[in-house]
């Protein structure tokens, strides 16, 4: 296990309009980048995480630049130390069995009973993106239970699998599907791997290191039957022309990580390609649709 270490936060507020630009600011000077809307409606708190003390300065100069070209108000930057946490116990502790569909999601310190007719994955997300409780998640999870009574898939993508219990899911669901599971993230890939093995389905899922459809692998397993792509709204715009390329006539894409006012933008990116849309659905204000080549 990883030790916990300090982290230094860089927090601004900045109105809706130019969240994404802050964003890619805050990218260039940070290890990760988070951010989530106001309660209050006023805008957006960006927060960039480092681990070395950021130059005030520097990020003062910078954010300036930044608002100039959006012609807003310069943010105020708040820099403050965040005390070391023990993510993965923390992860442990908070995460309950959930029962989704079909699926039963647990982690390895439970001990109780799996329900009847349930299909298991035991999870621990460690330091990749996942434990199956994010909204996004849990609708893609009952998306695949309703695919389930309806097709079978025997090469499946999951792009962005973040600690790969879309992957396991897939894998449990299809017995005879092959899947590739792909992040940017090594960190994730590696967490796949672990939890696809430990799961019985090791075999049968190949976790990768790439960047979206450029990676070989990614390309040599296509066409898919079924991608799964649990994202960001701008990298799934983004990559729609690529998705449609992968996907085989008749296949099925899940699309989910975005918020409902970005969905019709990333149905329309879609759409352009020749896909439409055949189901969505929507949970504590993020949004996931089910769209068909």
């Amino acid at each position: 296990m990883t030790t916990p270490t300090f982290l230094w936060r860089i927090g601004i507020c900045v109105p809706d309009g130019v969240r994404e630009t802050c964003e890619d600011y805050l990218e260039t000077i940070s290890a990760a980048v988070s951010s989530f809307e106001n309660e209050d409606g006023a805008g957006w708190t960006v927060e960039g995480f480092a681990d070395a003390e950021p130059d005030d300065r520097a990020i003062a100069q910078g954010l300036a630049a930044t608002a100039r070209k959006a012609d807003v108000e310069p943010p105020k930057p708040k820099i403050d130390l965040v005390p070391p946490r023990d993510w993965l116990a923390e992860n442990l502790a908070q995460f309950p069995p959930l029962r989704i569909g079909r699926y039963f999601l647990h982690g390895s310190h439970f001990d109780g009973n799996v329900p009847a007719g349930a299909l298991a994955i035991e999870l621990d997300a460690g330091t990749a993106f996942g434990s199956g409780e994010h909204a996004t998640t849990e609708t893609c999870l009952r998306f695949l239970d309703h695919l389930a009574r309806r097709r079978r898939f025997s090469r499946i993508l999951d792009m962005g699998c973040g600690s790969g219990v879309l992957s396991v899911a897939a894998a449990k669901t299809w017995p005879q599907a092959r899947v590739t599971a792909s992040d940017i993230d090594d960190e994730a890939a590696r967490v796949t791997a672990l939890n696809a093995l430990g799961n019985g389905v090791g075999k049968r899922v190949k976790a990768l290191c790439g960047v979206g459809y450029a990676s070989p692998v990614v390309r040599t397993h296509a066409p898919y039957d079924l991608i799964l792509a649990n994202i960001l709204t701008r990298p799934l715009v983004a990559m729609a022309g690529d998705l449609k390329r992968h996907l085989r006539p008749g296949g099925i894409a899940v699309l989910s990580g975005f918020l409902e006012r970005d969905s019709r933008r990333v149905v329309w990116a879609h759409e352009v390609h020749g896909l439409r849309q055949i189901r969505g659905a929507a949970l504590k204000g993020w949004r996931t649709v089910l769209l068909s080549r």
